[in-house]
């Protein structure tokens, strides 16, 4: 018995050193940890439970016979975080680069379908040049198996992918079809093919860092959702992700014990919005006074930068926020920020988060390049995600809901719960100016002084139209509240929407404008 002992104990060192010491060694000296350091790194102390620590190829090919690895470049298992059961897999870049292959496939398929079957949430963390070469076929062929995973198991357990590495070609379609992507600075890379393909096939001279760096999947393309400076604050953001989000899409998200008092009002609320209607304030400002203290959680920080989404927690509780951002934009839904937020509601309806919407914004971004680039396709989607959504919906009407803004922003007409409006809110069809061109044009055409006669009516329409009273009278708002009222009127709306039954009609899937 000792001597099968030993040999496991032997087995085991050697599936544990990957490619060996040198690889190792050359993937510290990159700036990475190696696989195994990761999961110790992101796991509840000896939690981790290896399946599949001896699995090899059996390709003989191009010599690799003689490249024979236990583990095959992938570690799966199970462990916990903070006490919760996770399924996990880790590429080992040391071992042929981390290069995908069937026996990875297999692997991870086994460790998604065990995941999907319990009801647990899975993490990848992503260290690979993409497909085995030497494999042909087969490699594409698993990269299939595990696209077909990750699609059965959206909505139904959260996948959060982390990437470490060089990820191209295949090994970035999995992690785009999960819940969230996580990015490092200066170490990690999306591409779908690498800058001497790039450079072949289209002439263009380019960087990896500048084709698929972090930066560029943070702020230009939406690929990726959080952007950590380096790899153990990309764990530490797992964790902390994890932490809103529920175990799958039958149990509601972890509450906490509520310490921020429920009925805390923020005075500076009652004066945070400027006098001038065309004069941006920071609607973070407003987001920090509302929900409880230092709870919320952005995601997309750095994209369409006009709405802003991300969860935070209402006396203890997770809510998903959308808002306008009157910075940027004025706080118009561009493509981007159409896509941005449309994507996140369902991501909130999915998983039982309720959605509370804080709306200021003067409409669709116009133009020609945005009809050009599909604004009616993407706004849409914005559409469709909030009149599909079944979780409690409620708004905050802050300032402007133009047109169709105010429509989309989760009005009661799509299957709101509960508008709310500030004094301030100004609820139209048009902005004034726009209204009254339209309007009074003959007027206007046949007036004297037609600056002076357009100011006098637009002052008569503001008068008329620029507030909410009109639209509670109509009862398109349910209330229109003082400004410091925010948080305990959204605390109280959630306790009584929190046994919410809505369902949708029967049907194989809907179908969103995409």
């Amino acid at each position: 018995m000792d001597e099968h002992l030993a040999t496991l104990q032997e087995m085991r060192e050697k599936a544990r050193l990957g490619g060996g010491a040198n690889r190792i060694e050359q993937q510290h000296e990159r700036g990475k940890l190696t696989a195994r350091e990761r999961i110790s790194l992101l796991l509840d102390t000896d939690s981790f439970q290896e399946l599949g620590a001896f699995a090899t190829h059996t390709i003989t090919d191009f010599e690799m016979a003689e490249q024979r690895y236990l583990g095959d470049g992938v570690v799966t298992g199970f462990g916990r975080i903070n006490g919760r059961e996770v399924g996990l897999f880790a590429q080992d870049f040391t071992v042929l680069g981390g290069s995908f292959s069937e026996v990875q496939a297999n692997k991870i398929c086994r460790m998604l379908d065990l995941a999907l079957e319990n009801g647990v949430p899975v993490i990848g963390l992503n260290d690979s040049g993409g497909a085995r070469i030497q494999e042909g076929v087969r490699s594409l062929a698993a990269y299939g198996e595990m696209f077909t995973r990750n699609v059965l198991a959206s909505g139904v357990i959260p996948q959060i992918s982390v990437m470490l590495g060089p990820c191209a070609g295949g090994s970035v379609y999995s992690p785009a079809l999960t819940d969230f992507v996580i990015m490092t600075q200066q170490t990690s890379f999306m591409v779908c093919t690498g800058p001497e393909v790039v450079k072949a096939v289209t002439g263009e001279d380019v960087t990896l860092q500048e084709l698929g760096g972090s930066f560029v999947h943070n702020t230009s393309s939406g690929v990726a959702h959080f952007l950590a400076a380096d790899e153990p604050k990309a764990l530490e953001l797992v964790k902390h992700l994890l932490s809103y989000l529920p175990q799958n899409n039958l149990e509601a998200p972890p509450a906490l014990l509520g310490t921020d008092s429920p009925n805390r009002m923020e005075e500076t609320l009652n004066s945070i919005i400027p006098l001038d209607e065309s004069e941006p304030y920071d609607m973070y400002r407003v987001l920090e006074s509302v929900f409880d203290r230092n709870s919320f959680l952005e995601i997309q920080p750095l994209y369409a930068r006009s709405a802003i989404i991300g969860f935070a927690r209402l006396h203890g509780n997770v809510v998903g926020i959308v808002a306008n951002q009157p910075k940027y934009l004025a706080g118009a839904l561009d493509n981007d920020s159409s896509d941005k937020i449309a994507r996140f509601i369902r991501i909130c309806d999915a998983y039982n988060i309720p959605l509370t919407t804080f709306v200021d914004s003067p409409g669709f971004m116009p133009g020609v390049a945005a009809e050009h680039h599909g604004a009616i396709r993407h706004g849409a989607k914005v559409i469709f995600a909030y009149c599909e959504a079944t979780v409690p919906k409620i708004s905050v009407v802050i300032r402007k809901a133009i047109g169709g803004a105010y429509i989309a922003m989760s009005s009661k007409q799509m299957r709101g719960d509960i508008v709310y409006a500030w004094p301030t809110a100004q609820i139209a069809v048009l902005g004034a100016e726009g209204a009254i061109r339209i309007l009074r044009r003959r007027e206007l055409a046949q007036a004297a002084d037609p600056q002076a006669l357009e100011q006098k009516f637009v002052q008569e329409y503001r008068q008329k139209f620029a507030n909410p009273y009109s639209a509670a009278q109509a009862g398109q708002v349910d209330e229109i509240i003082e400004p410091r009222e925010t948080r305990p009127r959204l605390i109280r709306a959630l306790e009584l929407l929190r046994n919410k039954v809505q369902q949708n009609p029967p049907k194989k899937h809907a179908l969103m404008p995409m």
